[in-house]
């Protein structure tokens, strides 16, 4: 049968509504050969053919079709077959489709999709990963400011049964973009024939679909809002993120934070889930990299060989100094890596904070360099110990003790506006990494105190 036979008879078992002769028919047809044939059709007629044909024969055939084509047959077709239709495209073919249509039109489509396909088209059209637009949501209700309220309402019963929302309502313009939002109870409580655009302030909060998901976190915290809406570069409103969806965001962020704070790689499951496997190279990965930094103490402690050989009774006390700054830096660090996270603490904030930790770190190491001075004073006058300079040892500790609580303060907080700086998460330094870095300065400082006390006695 040649092409226009087949068309014909194609146009006429449409209008005879004889479906199965239709199926039929168009069983061992090539997809591009129906789209060919379907080209003289209207579009009414081609949602009749959509009907029947299988639904990957369907998908096959759309795909096919010029782009205006498919945008006028998605119109004629009933939402189920549309739905079904853009479901079993493929991932290449759909996004080419919904990258050529406006936004208003892109997120109407993405309403037809299953979450799951859903998903695959938001990270095609480009919404990368950890995005807002990953976890945006194209079911709300919106109105125009013309509308009174009471069209409004009636288009909200009409529209709003699939909506993530109904707290909030979103106002648009003509060419779709976000010019307000509104309460549901501002429109409840006003009269039927009051217009929406006198219940408009015009003053929001939107989100980027290109924005990260921790700016969404922070933008929940100003709105105190169950749901924002989220918008693309034109400002032009194509979906909403609810406030459920941004609690299991902070919950994730904080694990994989504190996963990092206490030297490990973020799990990406539960711990009793997660394989051995997989949980010992998260594991590994930090503490191999642990190991061979606390490979620089014992470099540090040959480079003072010397010293130690002279006045054994220093290398006592180097656990003691060492951990001291260890657990200066990793308060330090916590608290600042935290304080980032909620916002307390911004990079302009650097000088601030240096000079609270060098307050704070002097405050502390005198502290304790007073409690070693008195901890080596009574061994000395009770048992006799660390010779006849224990005066002098215990002036090296409690002095060497106020330098290395300070230091260790000074790096644990500024380790994380260092790497904040460069692009990477301030998480990364955490408590065993700032211990680590710590420990080989503290060395040196309390070697390098022991020096200038000790000359001329015991070294």
């Amino acid at each position: 049968m040649n092409t226009k036979m087949k068309h014909l008879n194609l146009e006429a078992l449409i209008e005879a509504r004889d479906f199965a002769s239709l199926r039929k028919q168009t069983a061992n047809w090539r997809a591009r050969d129906i789209a060919s044939l379907m080209e003289p059709l209207s579009a009414q007629k081609e949602a009749v053919l959509f009907r029947v044909l299988p639904r990957e024969q369907a998908a096959k055939v759309f795909a096919y079709l010029p782009g205006e084509r498919q945008t006028e047959l998605l119109k004629a077709m009933a939402h189920d077959d549309a739905a079904s239709i853009l479901n079993d495209m493929s991932d290449d073919d759909r996004t080419s489709l919904l990258e050529e249509l406006p936004a208003p039109a892109t997120q109407q489509l993405l309403s037809l999709l299953a979450p799951e396909e859903r998903a695959r088209a938001s990270h095609f059209l480009g919404y990368k990963e950890n995005t807002v637009g990953r976890l945006m949501s194209p079911h709300f209700v919106r109105v125009r400011p013309q509308w009174t309220v009471s069209y409004a309402l009636d288009h909200i019963r009409r529209y709003g049964m699939d909506s993530e929302t109904m707290s909030v309502v979103y106002v648009i313009d003509r060419k779709g973009k976000l010019v307000d939002d509104l309460r549901i109870r501002q429109i409840l409580l006003a009269k039927p024939k009051t217009r929406i655009s006198d219940l408009m302030d015009s003053r929001f909060i939107s989100l980027k679909a290109t924005d990260h998901r921790e700016a969404a976190v922070e933008a929940f915290k100003d709105a105190d809002l169950n749901a924002l809406p989220v918008t693309d570069q034109d400002g032009a409103l194509i979906g909403v993120v609810t406030v459920d969806d941004i609690l299991d965001v902070a919950e994730e962020e904080a694990t994989e934070d504190i996963h990092k704070i206490g030297g490990s790689e973020a799990f990406d499951e539960p711990y009793l889930e997660i394989g051995i496997p997989t949980m010992v190279r998260k594991r590994a990965t930090w503490l191999v990299i642990l190991f061979l930094s606390e490979m620089l103490t014992a470099t540090a402690m040959g480079r003072f060989e010397n010293e130690i050989a002279k006045a054994v009774v220093l290398s006592i006390f180097v656990p003691l100094v060492i951990s001291s700054g260890g657990n200066s830096g990793s308060q330090a660090s916590t608290l600042i890596i935290r304080a980032m996270a909620l916002g307390e603490v911004k990079l302009k904030d650097w000088w601030r904070v240096m000079r609270r930790e060098i307050l704070s770190g002097l405050s502390l190491g005198a502290i304790l360099g007073t409690i070693g001075f008195i901890r080596i004073t009574l061994w000395a006058k009770l048992f006799g110990s660390y010779g006849e300079h224990w005066f002098l040892v215990a002036l090296t500790v409690g002095t060497a003790l106020i330098g290395i609580v300070l230091w260790g303060s000074l790096a644990g907080s500024m380790l994380p506006f260092l790497l904040r700086r460069i692009g990477l998460d301030p998480a990364a330094s955490s408590a065993p990494f700032v211990a680590t870095l710590v420990d080989v300065s503290g060395l040196i400082i309390y070697f390098s105190v022991a020096a200038v006390v000790l000359r001329g006695t015991l070294l």
